[in-house]
């Protein structure tokens, strides 16, 4: 691994936002760590100032050994991107997913910072935390995925408090729709939830879920580029003075914004609006 730049990590690299992120950070002069699931993902990767990494973050003995890799160098940047989406019901997810989703979107976070402190330590560096807009609202079918991500976002509040004194900053980017291919395993992932319903469920969820995937997929494929959104996130990772916060997108801009002034009831009129014209039409 070169000495002679500065050292980011980016989890979550083989594809969309977090390879994107990877390919700006060595653009703009980083040696980058990304971190892939397989050695294919990294071969597509690989390029000028990018070393992929075999990194799964929930894989304790994968991060110790990035963490020895880096060793006693600083590290300049730490960007969590690594996650899963999963839309079902809070009554019909079984458990195991949602300890599945909640290892990979917030215990895999914590504990790859938790072993790369003392190198962000040592650069005064950062820590870019991707959430969501769902770490500020949460949908209906989105209890666990919002869930993990309003976590992330305390967590991230706490962190940024506890490490000020020392000199690490810890910045939260919040992406609306962006299209990349988490939609597609999502929609995939939700098809298969369905399906494992009982019959009561599906007479009470059936078009919820139908409504939801067609939704997002609508979200998606209105949103941002990964492009665009890696900028912001190395912006997030660079610029002197960081935001706390940043969102992508105008839709995480206003859905953000209006969380934080709109009641509840406001909120759940809102939601139901936006949901509304994707609900299946009555048999005539």
């Amino acid at each position: 691994m070169t000495t002679s730049h500065e050292i980011a990590i980016v989890s979550g690299a083989s594809t969309g936002m977090g390879a994107a992120t990877a390919r700006e950070l060595a653009r703009r002069g980083l040696h980058v760590l990304a971190g892939v699931r397989r050695e294919q993902d990294g071969d597509a990767i690989r390029a000028a100032g990018i070393e992929p990494v075999i990194l799964d973050i929930t894989e304790p003995d994968q991060i110790a050994a990035l963490a020895a890799r880096i060793g006693d160098r600083p590290l300049r940047a730490l960007v969590n991107n690594a996650g899963v989406a999963v839309n079902a019901p809070v009554e019909t997810l079984p458990m195991t997913e949602w300890r599945r989703l909640f290892e990979v979107n917030l215990f895999g976070h914590i504990a790859m910072t938790q072993a790369l402190l003392p190198a962000l330590l040592r650069a005064r560096g950062r820590i870019v935390n991707i959430s969501s807009v769902g770490g500020r609202i949460a949908m209906p079918a989105y209890g666990a995925y919002a869930g993990s991500k309003f976590a992330f976002e305390a967590v991230s509040d706490a962190l940024r408090r506890e490490l000020a004194p020392h000199g690490v900053q810890v910045v939260v980017v919040e992406p609306g729709g962006v299209r990349t291919e988490m939609n597609e395993r999502g929609a995939a992932t939700a098809g298969r939830l369905a399906a494992d319903m009982t019959g009561e469920q599906r007479s009470r969820y059936g078009d919820l879920m139908r409504a939801v995937v067609s939704h997002a997929d609508a979200f998606t494929r209105a949103g941002r580029t990964a492009d665009f959104a890696a900028q912001v996130i190395a912006r997030a990772a660079t610029v002197r003075n960081p935001r706390t916060r940043y969102t992508i997108g105008r839709d995480a801009a206003l859905m953000t914004r209006l969380a934080r002034i709109l009641p509840d009831r406001a909120l759940d009129r809102l939601t139901a609006a936006n949901l509304r014209p994707h609900f299946p039409r009555p048999a005539v």
